[in-house]
């Protein structure tokens, strides 16, 4: 595939992890996982990334910290961000915003949401 879109996934539950990595290949994504933000942003420097695919709630550094931290490398100052959450309510949606996510999904979720979510900023 000449025109390969690589996904950035931070998610530190494996089996979620998995299921997300399964869904992008199934419509044509290559997947780039890690189990947490610090192990991504110390390995995503100099790669060809298309969007960002965070969790929010996980040790260490949460999805927030991520999003913040990878705004600052100049590479994916403009990295399209989409947060994949638990959280569901408003207030917790706009905090999401807030921070300079560019999309939200929330979980569970099917893989036409994710899909969708990804066409959003990939065509």
């Amino acid at each position: 595939m000449t025109n390969e879109k690589t996904v950035l996934v931070v998610e530190d539950d494996q089996d979620t992890r998995d299921s997300i990595c399964t869904m992008l290949e199934s419509i044509g994504y290559t997947p780039l996982s890690f189990d947490s933000g610090k192990a991504a942003l110390a390995q995503i420097p100099g790669k060809a990334i298309s969007v960002a695919l965070l969790d929010i709630m996980m040790p260490e550094m949460n999805g927030y910290e991520v999003l913040d931290a990878i705004r600052k490398l100049p590479e994916f100052a403009t990295l399209p961000v989409i947060m994949v959450t638990a959280k569901d309510r408003d207030s917790e949606i706009l905090e999401g915003y807030h921070y300079g996510a560019d999309y939200y999904i929330t979980k569970p979720f099917t893989r036409k949401q994710l899909e969708y979510g990804l066409k959003l900023f990939l065509s």
